[in-house]
């Protein structure tokens, strides 16, 4: 052992004592601020299934490949930096005696085969990464970037640390070889042996690289040490928790129903609330639970939220990504005033210090940051129009591969604003008055609920006190009884079940709205009440009959998601169903047979409430198939589909900022040239409509494209008949001749002839 192996090992173990004291005293204070959040203990268990979510998301890389050229490059790193580990502790080692080798493992190919492995992995892993990250840097494409916002000087000092240890591994390894002094075959060290024939046979060059590796994992401990708000080196540890602790246990995405309104742990009882006493949504950044902290703590800032964001991308002020950066900075900013015991009361004032010096001891920062509004337009942390401008579509949690739930935590926000601070967008004012007093956001009178059955060559059945051998109870929904456009489709499938003899019943004036527009607009009393009043009424329907006999069809996405989801939390269980699904199964099973295709080129717009949100993909695609027609998938489709703009109660407000979001995504539907845009939520056909409108007075779409439910497309299907026509001799039948052939306008499938449409990048 000489002077440079003493030097350089002496200098190494030194700071690596002070490195990682820092680093063990930093994850302490990581626990006690994460705590500072309120109790929830839903997260606990079971534990199994937990488990399984946890290794199956983090072995089999399952959210991160959600983007194809990150997933695999990142699974190279993680397990670089995993198992990687072993080799910067045998560092250690390896600086006084360059020789040095773990016992055991050293003597097996096998296990030099895996660190020549994991060397050559983590360098390829992370150049992939580096490219990306300058590919779409929005230097080059604006706000198009989903790394708009990323604090990149985080980013490159991550990276350039991976990159070292990857270096670092290999320059180990190939200086070790060049001394000659272990007998591994050529093939466990393919880069490392050959390297190591061009290097010198040195001590002091294993020393030195030994050292260069051990600087780079030590700097880094005292950097994220140092820097708590550090997402993209902390979700190396946060990560597997933030996953395992998930909202839903068996490893669903945070979407379908929204989180409880809870207090102190527990679900809130507002017939018992006391608002002394209990949380009302979050109006500070204290009333998010621990795992809200935990969210926080963990985003990575790789944008893949912002990227799917419909707001982002129509030029609003709303980022889920930043909505959490700026919440994870204001919470760590705070954090040493609430860890002293400081609280504050809704009116600003200091209740948690007494004293005349109350605040010694305490960061002049962290008691100027105690003092910011939450949400607010003048200094507040986050901005109202950032804040409302969430249509609860839930791309950012469906793409997040880290788990955050950023719509359960937006909502959060809303309820106090809308229950507590009475704050809100003034457009909401007359949908709340309608539905607390009319039971439907438009303020029709329930008489009218039935007008829509009054066109039809059949009676509509009517719930009569008795179902009888009724199987179905057809729920309407506010949308289909009263609005004109979703009228269409309400009748459509009326008949369409008449046609397959299905037997239903709808409830009339019995019905009133699931309460969907309240809950995402924060009204969560509001809310409760229409849900409570509903679930009373359909329990009594049911009465009597075992829960797989309660059978529900709704043509409303939001209804579906509502009746389904969230009913259960207050008593309600139902077997629910879309419409798109008992439509497909009716014609699976022969029960409706299409006798005409629709010969048209369609292409389906995804409901978030019916995908993301329920993961109710194939049922309407399968209809626009039987009904003859000739399926165009716009770029955005699937789980990936953007929202048009409706949900999180966004219907009823105005946007006033950027582009409007259905303008967008009816831009993107006529990218694909359709006849028609098909859809299977009424929200959705309203805003869509409304944007081929738009567009049709610009002169950019064309008067034949209208938007349609997919239920009218089958009826079309079912009832029109082909005209008759001679045929010549030695042609074939009409029975096998579509429409769109006999005009001379057959169909070409766009797998083979494109549609002009671009696919979209996935890494913007």
């Amino acid at each position: 052992m000489g002077a440079v192996q003493l030097t350089l090992g002496g200098i190494a173990v030194l700071l690596g004592v002070v490195a990682w004291g820092m680093f063990f005293a930093t994850v302490a204070r990581f626990v006690r601020v994460i705590r500072l959040g309120q109790p929830d203990s839903t997260r606990n268990g079971p534990f199994i299934p937990r488990m399984k979510t946890l290794i199956k998301e983090f072995a089999a890389h399952t959210r991160m490949n959600k983007v194809k050229s990150v997933g695999p490059a990142h699974w190279l790193v993680m397990w670089g930096f995993l198992l990687g580990s072993l080799t910067v502790f045998e560092a250690y080692g390896e600086v006084f005696v360059p020789t040095w080798g773990w016992p055991i493992l050293d003597d097996w190919s096998l296990f030099h085969l895996l660190m020549e492995l994991l060397g050559v992995g983590t360098i390829v892993g992370i150049l992939v990464l580096i490219g990306i990250r300058q590919k779409n840097h929005p230097r080059r494409a604006d706000r198009q970037s989903r790394f708009q916002g990323s604090n990149f000087k985080w980013a490159y000092f991550v990276e350039a640390v991976v990159l070292i240890e990857g270096i670092g591994i290999l320059g180990v390894r190939a200086a070790k070889s060049a001394l000659g002094v272990h007998e591994i075959p050529i093939w466990a060290s393919f880069v490392s042996h050959p390297v190591g024939l061009l290097l010198p046979s040195s001590l002091n060059l294993v020393t030195v690289f030994a050292f260069v590796k051990l600087m780079s994992a030590t700097i880094w401990l005292i950097v994220v040490a140092r820097t708590m708000t550090m997402g993209v080196a902390w979700h190396r540890f946060s990560a597997f928790f933030n996953i395992y602790f998930k909202r839903e246990a068996d490893g669903g995405v945070a979407l379908g129903a929204l989180k409880p309104m809870m207090s102190n742990g527990k679900v809130l009882d507002l017939e018992e609330a006391d608002p002394d006493e209990d949380t009302f949504g979050v109006g500070k950044v204290e009333d998010f639970s621990w795992k809200g902290w935990l969210d926080f703590s963990t985003c990575t800032e790789c944008g893949r939220c912002q990227s799917q964001c419909p707001a982002w991308n129509t030029g609003k002020p709303l980022s889920p990504k930043l909505l959490i950066t700026q919440l994870r900075d204001h919470a760590y900013a705070k954090a040493p005033y609430l860890l002293a015991g400081g609280k504050r009361d809704m009116a600003g004032d200091e209740v948690g210090l007494t004293g005349d010096d109350m605040y010694a001891g305490i960061d002049v920062l962290a008691i100027a940051e105690s003092q910011k509004a939450l949400i607010g337009d003048d200094g507040g942390v986050i901005d109202p129009e950032v804040l409302w401008s969430c249509t609860s579509c839930g791309a950012c949690v469906e793409q997040c591969p880290v788990d955050i739930e950023h719509v359960d935590h937006i909502v959060d926000m809303r309820r106090y604003q809308v229950m507590i601070e009475s704050a809100f967008p003034s457009e909401l004012n007359g949908m709340f008055k309608n539905l607390e007093n009319k039971g439907n956001p438009w303020g029709q009178n329930a008489k009218d609920r039935l007008a829509w059955t009054e066109d039809l060559d059949f009676e509509v059945p009517v719930f009569d006190g008795d179902l009888g051998d009724t199987e179905y109870l057809f729920w309407v929904g506010c949308a289909g009884a009263f609005e004109d456009r979703a009228k269409k489709t309400t009748r459509a499938v009326a008949e369409l079940l008449h046609i397959a003899g299905v037997k239903y019943t709808v409830l009339g004036s019995e019905e009133s709205c699931t309460g969907d527009p309240a809950r995402r607009a924060g009204n969560e009393f509001l809310f409760q009440m229409l849900a409570q009043q509903n679930v009373e009424i359909l329990n009594s329907v049911f009465e009597g009959r075992e829960r797989k006999a309660r059978k529900v069809v709704v043509t409303c996405a939001h209804c579906f998601n509502t009746l389904a989801n969230e009913y259960p939390e207050l008593g309600g269980q139902f077997d629910v169903v879309h419409h798109t699904q008992l439509l497909n199964r009716l014609v699976r099973e022969k029960h409706l047979t299409p006798v005409a295709p629709v010969a048209e080129d369609v292409t389906y717009h995804d409901p978030c409430y019916l995908g993301r949100h329920n993961k109710v993909y194939d049922a309407p695609r399968e209809l626009v198939g039987a009904s003859g027609a000739q399926l165009r998938e716009m770029p955005r489709h699937g789980d990936r589909s953007m929202c048009c703009g409706a949900g999180g109660a966004r219907m009823w407000m105005e946007e006033k900022i950027g582009k409007r979001i259905n303008v967008e995504r009816v831009d993107e539907a006529l990218g694909t040239a359709p006849s028609k845009i098909a859809t299977g939520c009424p929200f959705c056909r309203v805003m869509l409509t409304d944007g081929v409108t738009a567009r049709q007075s610009d002169g950019q779409a064309s008067e034949k494209v209208e938007v349609v439910d997919v239920a009218q497309l089958l009826l079309t299907a079912v009832k029109r008949k082909p005209e008759p026509q001679l045929v010549p001799a030695g042609a074939p039948s009409l029975d096998a001749v579509s429409d769109a052939e006999l005009d001379g306008k057959a169909d070409t499938p766009t797998d083979e002839t494109a549609t002009g449409t671009p696919l979209p990048e996935e890494d913007k």
